[in-house]
């Protein structure tokens, strides 16, 4: 089959090559699935580029362990395991390889991929599998964070920092349809796309710092990490929850933990209440995910659409941090 094989780290552009590679192994547990689309989420670029380096110690020193990027699925059962009985060939479905524990098998760049079968549901008939696949790591991280750890509702004071990226703008669609007062952070560029996706407020970041302005929230959700917990956390109402969710620039040796491992422990000693999120791609997620994606609660925003030839220029997208919503590959 045809993958995109990643050769040590640096720019997507002088790593990746369209390769064959021999289709992954199915166990008993396990779907194979053809691929029709998959999408880059921050991962994938990190990965790529091998920072920041802590994360080589896990992915391989010199050249990544695991060397098909993706996890996101939206494709067509090609054969099940054994065990395997509510799946079968010719399902279309979406999901993931992501395994929160940090151990991905295969990717998802590739005409073929493997999954643990409770990691994916049948796709809803009206939903494109182009949106499927954008959908499932963004939109379960959103759904976590805005409605699992926020708990946002009815005159909750959201803000977003980061609104118009994958999981910004899932964000801001959820906190608004559960009635929350949300405030969208994001470029001169972005603000017209942000007040479409419903945000109350809009903050631009090039002419305002938020952590400057007079106005307190219920939750932060920082996809950005631009800026110190300590500073940031000056504008939680009291009793709000800061919510961190990025490695930021993914630069020098620990790129943005510090910064994470900063936010936890005030919350440790009871300043602040800080909390992470992770992305926990099974099936009562997926079926929570489709159900906000068949309602028209949630949509799917895609910027551009890449064939699988042209996955480094993908990633090379997400990686200059200028996306709108998201990026997909189509095989």
């Amino acid at each position: 089959m045809k993958a995109i094989v990643q050769q040590g780290y640096g720019s997507p552009e002088r790593v990746f090559t369209l390769d064959d590679i021999a289709l992954p192994e199915v166990g008993a547990d396990d779907v194979l699935v053809r691929m029709r689309a998959t999408s880059v989420n921050t991962p994938d670029w990190a990965a790529a580029v091998g920072l920041p380096y802590i994360l080589r110690l896990q992915s391989g020193l010199r050249t990544p362990k695991t060397p098909v990027r993706g996890s996101d699925i939206a494709g067509i059962v090609e054969a099940v395991g054994t065990n395997v009985t509510d799946l079968r060939p010719g399902d279309e479905v979406f999901g993931s390889t992501w395994d929160p524990a940090g151990s991905t098998p295969a990717g998802t760049f590739a005409e073929y991929t493997v999954a643990p079968a409770n990691r994916l549901i049948v796709k809803p008939a009206g939903l494109s599998f182009e949106a499927a696949a954008a959908s499932v790591m963004s939109g379960i991280t959103a759904l976590t964070a805005i409605c699992d750890v926020g708990e946002a509702g009815p005159g909750k004071r959201v803000l977003i920092n980061g609104a118009s990226g994958g999981v910004g703008s899932c964000a801001v669609q959820l906190a608004k349809a559960l009635d929350a007062q949300v405030t969208g952070v994001c470029s001169s560029r972005n603000i017209e796309f942000v007040q479409s996706l419903g945000a109350d407020h809009v903050i631009d970041y090039t002419q305002q710092d938020f952590t400057r302005g007079p106005e307190r929230y219920d939750v932060i959700l920082d996809n950005v990490l631009n800026h110190p917990p300590t500073v940031s956390a000056r504008v939680l109402a009291p009793g709000g929850t800061l919510i961190p969710n990025s490695i930021g620039e993914a630069r020098g040796v620990l790129g943005s933990m510090p910064r994470i491992g900063r936010a936890l422990l005030m919350a440790r000693w009871g300043s602040t209440d800080v909390r992470t999120v992770t992305c926990v791609p099974d099936r009562d997620n997926l079926r929570a995910l489709a159900s906000l994606l068949d309602s028209g609660d949630m949509t799917v925003i895609i910027e551009k659409t890449y064939g699988l030839g042209d996955a480094a220029a993908a990633v090379a997208h997400m990686l200059s941090h200028r996306a709108r919503g998201k990026i997909v590959i189509t095989m």
